[in-house]
């Protein structure tokens, strides 16, 4: 009897280990920074898409992670100097994923959102119009044909930079700069900063861009990251992703926000 009990100990025991060794490391404190953005989240009322994700992660994953607000820009600078382990709703290119890891978990395309008296009525006529100034977010990129308009327009110093979308808003009722990037997260202020009264919206042809969990490489190993991603798929297998997104969305932009094909 004393030998079967032991037998059961031993088994239990070993299923826990087993259970630790494939979770993450949560030997050290973890940071992770949300940055002020539309629905992502807001420091004014501590939600967001991205607060109620990453309560979802230190649920998960039983790790201390402390949770701070930072600017895009100083975000990605720690990320790539290792001082930061995580932040969320990230895009790559080929420079950050020298330096950063991703874990999917929505897709979402861009929109150039215009003052109604600029008179422009598709891309073309922002470009070409010099007197129009287009706003962006500091350390921000977008999808391609995006990027390639902003990058176009700070070669001819027609672009205005902020560290979020609020001074953007001022700027563009002011009449500073006649167009900004928006996605969908940015909608519920269109309304209430009167905004959409003044402006159209242009969507750029691109498909849907990946946003996911950023990694620094420099702080967490390929095994550790493989396991942060390993939770993450898990949250949009089971459906917690997409709860999370009907909390701030209608279901079926929550769907079309959620329901994509990661890229490998």
């Amino acid at each position: 009897m004393k030998l079967r009990h032991l037998g059961s100990l031993m088994l239990a025991l070993c299923a826990i280990a087993t259970a630790a060794a494939a979770g993450p490391d949560c030997s050290r404190p973890l940071t992770l920074a949300l940055h002020d953005h539309g629905l992502l989240y807001s420091a004014d009322t501590d939600t967001g898409i991205d607060k109620d994700f990453a309560d979802e992660l230190v649920r998960r994953s039983g790790c201390k992670i402390a949770v701070s607000l930072m600017s895009r820009a100083r975000i990605w600078q720690l990320i790539e100097s290792g001082a930061l382990d995580f932040s969320l709703s990230g895009i790559t290119n080929a420079e950050r994923n020298r330096f950063a890891g991703f874990a999917w978990y929505f897709s979402n395309k861009y929109y150039l959102l215009v003052r109604q008296d600029s008179g422009s009525r598709q891309l073309a006529d922002f470009e070409r119009n010099e007197r129009f100034r287009l706003g962006v977010i500091r350390s921000f990129r977008y999808s391609e044909s995006a990027n390639r308009l902003v990058d176009k327009l700070t070669l001819a110093n027609r672009v205005s930079q902020a560290n979020g979308l609020a001074p953007l808003y001022e700027t563009l009722l002011l009449n500073r700069i006649q167009g900004m990037i928006i996605e969908p997260f940015d909608y519920p202020a269109l309304d209430q900063k009167k905004i959409r009264d003044i402006s159209s919206v242009i969507e750029f042809d691109d498909p849907p861009v990946p946003h996911g969990l950023i990694m620094s490489k420099k702080a967490l190993i390929p095994a550790e990251q493989d396991k942060w991603r390993a939770l993450v798929n898990d949250m949009r297998a089971d459906g917690t992703v997409r709860r999370i997104f009907e909390k701030y969305f209608d279901p079926g932009l929550a769907g079309a926000l959620v329901d994509f094909q990661p890229p490998p």
